[in-house]
């Protein structure tokens, strides 16, 4: 009945809203000049600060600040004109309606990438992903909810009621999603596993974790491949963080040299070769100092000794084994140090066709 009303005074008085129509022109023209000089005005203000707070806030702003000049164009249109007193309640709500829900998106986009930012650059033990992201955006999403509620006079308990007992068998219905999320939550919480992280799980997957998302944590392989590994599977795997307590750690290298070789003489070799080549190795270190240890070692057939040094991180050790090796080589060959292959002694014993007398054998060393 008051929609036809409305409709009814439509036609009968289409002549008198021609002001708050000219008027929701002239604001609507006002706003866009104006949103042009300040954004304007304010993308040139940002390229001169060293912070990226004023850049996020710029372009969460630029896009909401057009919706706002319509909501207000209307609304002082709606106030100009001569509608029926409930067709401008209802149109003052609904505009209302609209700019709640348009300042909760803008807040829920700007507190998400402010978290993911800043978050970025701590270097405490709770990571920062998309899961806190959707975490903290979720939270204003339900705030501007309440907000919109209470715009429309509606109790917030009943619709409390009624989620929680619909929330029961969407819970049964999604436990795998479910399960996934609090996993994820928790992994994030437990700041064992964060972004940025290299880590190796115990079924052999291994690399650096790009992002705890509310389904699945993704680590990107080594040869730059992208696994997706579900987060109950996470929590529940023995994960090896080759990150914590701290990137640096050490690299071991076992070298076998012959039982002729001094130990002394070995000991020195290795750490002097370790220490030359910690000034132009990328990722291999001086300090803490290099030292060896004649472990495993008497062999079958060499001396064992086992070179111990640190790289700055995981990926290091790669060149670090590489050069080491071949600098190792190097100096044992000029050193005189032997480098023994594997001997094995076979013994083979010969019967006397007469089946008496002694029986004589044969020794060969076999390399």
């Amino acid at each position: 009945m008051d929609l036809q009303r409305v409709l009814e005074y439509l036609r009968a008085n289409w002549l008198g809203l021609l002001l708050p129509f000219g008027l929701f022109l002239v604001i609507l023209l006002a706003g866009l000049a104006v949103r042009r000089v300040l954004f304007a005005r304010l993308s040139r203000w940002a390229t001169t600060t060293k912070s990226q707070f004023d850049d996020v806030l710029i372009d969460s702003l630029r896009g909401p600040f057009l919706l706002w000049i319509v909501i207000l164009g209307i609304s002082l249109a709606t106030r100009a004109s001569q509608l029926p007193r409930n067709a401008t309640l209802w149109s003052g709500k609904i505009l209302l309606a609209l700019w709640i829900v348009s300042l909760t998106l803008v807040f829920a986009r700007l507190s998400g990438r402010l978290v993911r930012m800043y978050g970025d650059r701590l270097d405490g033990p709770l990571p920062v992903g998309t899961l806190t992201q959707r975490l903290v955006s979720l939270l204003i999403g339900l705030l501007g909810l309440l907000a919109l509620l209470n715009t429309f006079d509606i109790s917030v308990t009943p619709v409390l009621t009624a989620l929680g007992v619909g929330g029961l068998a969407v819970a049964l219905a999604l436990q795998d999603t479910l399960s996934n999320f609090f996993a994820g939550f928790y992994v994030s919480l437990a700041g064992q596993v964060r972004a940025g992280d290299f880590i190796k799980l115990e079924s052999g997957e291994d690399g650096y974790v790009t992002d705890i998302g509310w389904r699945s944590t993704t680590l990107r392989a080594l040869p730059n491949n992208l696994i997706v590994i579900p987060n109950n599977k996470l929590a529940q795997s023995i994960v090896t963080n080759f990150y914590l307590p701290e990137k640096r750690m050490s690299l071991l290298i076992n070298v076998g040299v012959s039982y002729d070789s001094d130990p002394e003489h070995v000991e020195r070799v290795l750490i002097d070769v370790a220490l030359s080549s910690a000034d132009d190795v990328n990722g291999l270190l001086k300090e803490p100092a290099p030292f060896v240890r004649f472990i495993p070692g008497f062999g079958e057939s060499s001396l064992d000794f086992t070179l111990i040094c640190q790289v700055a991180e995981y990926t290091d050790q790669y060149l670090a084994q590489h050069e080491l090796r071949k600098r190792i080589l190097r100096q044992f060959r000029d050193e005189g140090i032997e480098i023994p292959f594997p001997i094995r002694t076979l013994e083979i014993r010969r019967r006397r066709a007469s089946g008496t007398g002694p029986v004589p054998s044969v020794r060969q060393d076999v390399q």
